[in-house]
């Protein structure tokens, strides 16, 4: 090995080391997430509980409840797309609970052609889970609240919007059946969890820098010969 060799050979051993080593710490990672997810999956599928007086954004996120009251004729139309159904809207109604609070409950999808749909006042138990959404980002547009058009949920906006406390029930199932809503309820599956990819990617990189090193030690050696 000559002296032009050794630089080359030491940067390639520390960068490989580097690379090797983030993708070893995404695999921490991705281990991490998943229990992470699974106390989530536990938590949602967990027992039904009374609606708490003051529900937090962060300790109650995801508690499993159930409301019994009245929806109002108040409602807001959030833009959503599922599989199976093509584009929609998720229908969030402002809810009268038995003890007088007004709160919103997310009572699911809706076919494009069904917004206009009349859905009258109705009286209905609701199991589901709390949640404050994270959806709204710097591209988020406005409501179009002309047309009744929202693009993210965004619990305190809404809740001006409807008078109601900063309160969002994202039903699993309700009592009513007419005029049918197909609750969408909530699950682990939106969370973010691309930890394996990330280390997948790390590793490749580790695999092009060792290549790359090789060929420009072999390109040194044949130049020296």
């Amino acid at each position: 090995m000559t002296r032009k060799m050794i630089l080359p050979l030491l940067f390639g051993i520390s960068g490989t080391a580097v690379l090797l080593w983030l993708g070893f710490w995404q695999l921490q990672r991705l281990e991490w997430k998943q229990e992470i997810l699974a106390e989530i999956d536990a938590r949602i599928g967990g027992t039904a509980v009374v609606l708490p007086q003051n529900p937090d954004p962060e300790t109650d996120r995801f508690l499993p409840v159930t409301v019994t009251g009245r929806t109002t004729a108040d409602e807001l139309h959030v833009l959503v797309s599922t599989k199976s159904q093509g584009a929609g809207y998720r229908i969030i109604s402002a809810f009268e609970t038995d003890d007088g609070r007004q709160i919103m409950v997310d009572r699911g999808f809706v076919v494009d052609e069904e917004k206009l749909t009349e859905r009258p006042t109705a009286t209905m138990t609701v199991q589901g889970n709390l949640h404050w959404p994270d959806e709204v980002d710097l591209f988020t547009p406005e409501p179009d609240m002309e047309s009744n058009i929202w693009f993210a949920r965004d619990v305190p906006v809404m809740a001006d919007a409807l008078g109601t406390e900063p309160v969002l029930v994202i039903a699993r199932t309700t009592s009513a059946t007419t005029p049918a809503v197909t609750p969408l309820p909530v699950d682990s599956a939106g969370i973010p969890n691309d930890h394996f990819e990330y280390a997948v990617t790390w590793f490749l990189l580790a695999a092009v820098w060792v290549g790359m090193t090789g060929v420009l030690l072999w390109r040194i050696r044949r130049g020296t010969e």
